[in-house]
């Protein structure tokens, strides 16, 4: 089995989180600045078995897509041309920078590290990594 790689995809930073092997339990990995994120993507993928790529999908309470979906699209294209035999699913991210903060909180992180955008970023891929894998047992 290889590794599910869960994206937070953001305009300037996206956070990642990945599975064991086993695909058992979800992991924060880095943020890396979005720029550098297909590079980031190609060296982790030279060096461990990515099975499924994870990118969260940014919605509206109302169901309908978020303004950054637009970003999110051709970033999308990118990925299946670099990783053509890896397939993509695309996961409901509605509060997970919430949640991630509120984790953070719950977590005893102090008040300075929780202004840590990075950080919420790669706590957020972790969720939207968990939910995932919650969702399929």
């Amino acid at each position: 089995m290889g590794r599910i790689l869960s994206i937070d995809f953001g305009k300037k930073r996206t956070g990642i989180a990945v599975t064991d092997e086993l695909q058992i339990i979800a992991s924060g990995l880095t943020t890396v600045n979005t720029a550098d994120l297909l590079v980031f993507l190609k060296e982790y993928t030279a060096k461990e078995k990515v099975e499924l790529f994870l990118v969260g999908k940014p919605k509206q309470m109302n169901n309908s897509d978020s303004e950054s979906e637009v970003l999110i699209l051709p970033f999308l294209k990118k990925l299946e041309k670099f990783f053509p035999k890896t397939p993509m699913k695309r996961v409901d991210e509605r509060f997970t920078s919430k949640m991630a903060f509120q984790t953070m909180i719950d977590g005893g992180v102090k008040k300075k590290q929780r202004r840590n955008k990075a950080l919420v970023d790669e706590i957020s891929a972790t969720i939207i990594l968990q939910s995932y894998l919650y969702n399929q047992h």
